[in-house]
């Protein structure tokens, strides 16, 4: 029997895929619990449709994001922190503070995608890395700054 997925199965397809399975396995656990649909006409050319939508919205995002990265690539943004004797930082600069420095030059990253290879506890340059994805990544330079 055909079926089109509505959910993921785990060993049997993602979401949206038209698979084969035994009539039984369908009837009495797929269409049961609400998983898979019966797979008509209608239906499967329905799922193409969406399966190529998403597809080209998940390129175009891909695209979005490789744009931003080339742009951002060799931005300088200034963290200015409190800073006690010889320079040295009052704890140390984070990703939350390269961020929110970030969103004052018109640029929205989330912390969680800014790593940072080496602590920031004193002024000076140091460089971080913007991971938008697997592959589209940008470096920038963060100058700390003493308040």
């Amino acid at each position: 029997m055909k079926v089109i997925l509505k959910q993921d199965v785990k060993g049997s397809g993602k979401k949206g895929t038209v698979i084969e399975v035994s009539d039984g396995y369908a009837k009495n656990f797929l269409l049961k619990k609400g998983l898979a649909e019966v797979a008509t006409a209608g239906g499967i050319n329905e799922a193409e449709q969406k399966r190529t939508a998403d597809e080209f919205h998940k390129a175009e995002n891909i695209k979005a994001l490789k744009e931003l990265a080339a742009k951002m690539k060799g931005v300088e943004v200034e963290v200015k922190i409190r800073t006690g004797e010889n320079g040295k930082v009052f704890g140390s600069v984070t990703t939350a503070h390269i961020s929110s420095a970030l969103s004052e030059l018109g640029y929205d990253i989330d912390k969680k995608k800014i790593t940072v290879k080496e602590a920031m506890k004193s002024v000076g340059v140091y460089e971080a890395e913007i991971r938008f994805m697997e592959n589209v990544a940008a470096k920038i330079k963060v100058k700390v700054l003493p308040l």
